[in-house]
Formats: structure tokens, sequence, C-alpha cells
């Protein structure tokens, strides 16, 4: 039964005959192309047509791009892995090189400023290494490298390139012991550089020194140098020494309390100049013969 207002399709549809559409596309394709080459028709159409596609070109080249940088990245991760893993190997094989290179350079530069500082000094002078501190932890005294086999000597003075370290108090055939200024039992005659005010500098412990007997209203300020008086024959004159660094005034005391602290690295270098003894000075006057008073009391005198 058919349905009312409704024709069934036709059972066979026939349009153009397929040579014939054939023959009007390609001539409609001939004819765009010659329009476009000389009057530029479709250019516009291009241009529509490139901005539509463009996106949908990116889309899909996107997966492809994204599989290449993620190449990419991976080899770029596994090269700079490799490279640190070569690049730590090396470094820790030269780390001791390197660290040995740096205390060189360290050992270099303080060797030749006490090579400098021998050639300012009258006297000659060895440089010793320092090889360990004392036992006892309540004294400031070092160990040093040299001893009887280098002629070193008690009394000598040790110096380092910033000034005076301390004093050889013993001596061993292959080693020799350094008391240092700021022991409690070292003291040392000095002069304040400003003024030439001579007082005896004693060591404090704990890497101070004080000096001590000067009286309360006594010429002296903070941030005076102290330098060598050279009273004692022992060290040369001029060598720092200290630098006051706290003054303590109390009227109910007669003394002043003055605080030091040394100028060369008593506690810190790990080369030093043991200098030689200063040429013998004049004996004391108390030392002399008495001249005999009948001599001279007798010259001149009739008999």
């Amino acid at each position: 039964m058919n349905v009312v207002g409704h024709s069934p399709p036709p059972f066979f549809k026939r349009g153009p005959a397929p040579l014939a559409r054939l023959t009007f596309y390609l001539a409609l394709a001939v004819m765009l192309m010659v329009a476009d080459l000389r009057f530029h028709t479709l250019e516009w159409l291009r241009i529509g047509l490139n901005t539509v596609a463009w996106p949908l070109q990116r889309l899909a080249q996107l997966p492809l791009e994204a599989g290449g940088d993620l190449g990419q990245y991976l080899t770029r991760v596994s090269t700079l892995q490799t490279e640190n893993q070569e690049l730590h190997t090396r470094q820790l094989s030269t780390a001791n090189m390197l660290l040995r290179q740096r205390h060189l350079e360290d050992e270099n530069r303080q060797l030749r400023a006490l090579l400098d500082m021998r050639s300012r000094q009258p006297v000659g002078g060895q440089v010793a290494d320092i090889l360990y501190a004392a036992r006892d932890p309540f004294a400031r005294r070092i160990i040093i490298n040299k001893g009887l086999q280098a002629n070193i000597s008690g009394g000598e003075a040790v110096i380092d390139d910033l000034g005076v370290i301390g004093q050889v108090t013993r001596v061993f055939p292959l080693t020799a012991e350094v008391t240092l200024l700021t022991d409690k039992e070292q003291a040392i005659p000095i002069q304040v550089e400003r003024n030439g005010l001579r007082a005896v500098l004693a060591g404090a412990g704990a890497g101070s020194m004080e000096l001590r007997f000067l009286a309360a209203n006594a010429d002296v300020q903070v941030g005076d140098t102290l330098v060598t008086s050279g009273l004692d024959g022992i060290y040369l004159p001029g060598l720092p020494v200290a630098r006051v660094i706290k003054i303590d005034r109390d009227q109910a005391f007669s003394f002043a309390r003055i605080f030091c602290e040394p100028l060369a690295g008593v506690e810190r270098h790990g080369l030093v100049l043991v200098l030689d003894h200063r040429e013998t000075l004049p004996p004391r006057p108390d030392e002399l013969e008495p001249v005999k008073e009948s001599g001279i009391k007798g010259r001149g005198r009739k008999p």
C-alpha cells in the first residue's frame, strides 16, 4: 500500500554521462587555471583555504613533533648523565691533586714571604715546618722539624712573615720545641712604635698577650703597634710583635691592664723562620771586673 502524498523513488536515476561530466570538469579546471594564471582570481580563495587548513596541519604534525622532541630530550638527558658521571669521576680522581696544589701554593706564598723577611734581617735563619703542638694543653708550644742536625740551639728567635712567633726553648736531635709568645711563662721586651715607650709583654694564654708593669697614665693607646726593643740580646730590634686591643685604667691600681693580640700567625701558619743568634752584645757594667782602686790612687802620688 502506498502512503498518500509520497511517491516511491525511481528505480533507475540517470544523469549526464560520465564522459560528459569528465569533459565538463576538465574544461572548468582548465578555465580556472587560465583565469588564475592570467588574472589571479583565485588568490583570495587560496589564502582563505590556507588560513583554514593551517591549524589542521599543525594539529596533524603535533604527534610527530612531540615524538621527535621526546626522543631528543631523552637523548640529551642520557648524554648529560654520561658526561656528568665522567666529570664527577674525573673530579674525584683529581681532588687530591687539587687540594695538594692549593696547599703547596699557600706554602710557597708563605715561604717567599719568609725568605723576603730573612733578606731584610741582618742575621741568617732557617725555614722550618711546624710538625705538631706540644702535648700539654695548657702550654702554647709547637714542635718544628729542625733540631741539632740543623744547628738549631736554644734561645733562638722564631718569626714568620708577619712578626715574632716565639723562641726555641728545647732542642732535640731532629726536632726542636718553640714556646709561643702567648704562653703564660713567656715574656719579651718591647717598645711602643709610636713613642718608643719600653715595657715587657707577657703571654696570657688563649692566643692573647698582656702588657705589664706600666703606670695607669702611661702613653699607650688602643691600636698601638708593639715591636721588639732588642734589649734582651735575643730578638732583633724593630720586629713586629703585637697590637693593643684593650686598656683598663683603674685608679685603684698602680698599673694599667693592657691587652694585646699578636700580629704574627702565632697559632695559624705551618712554616716559620728560625733566626740565628745575634751578635754578642758588650757585657753589662756589673759583669766587668772592678778596677783596682790602689792602682788609681797610687798614680801621680809622691812617695
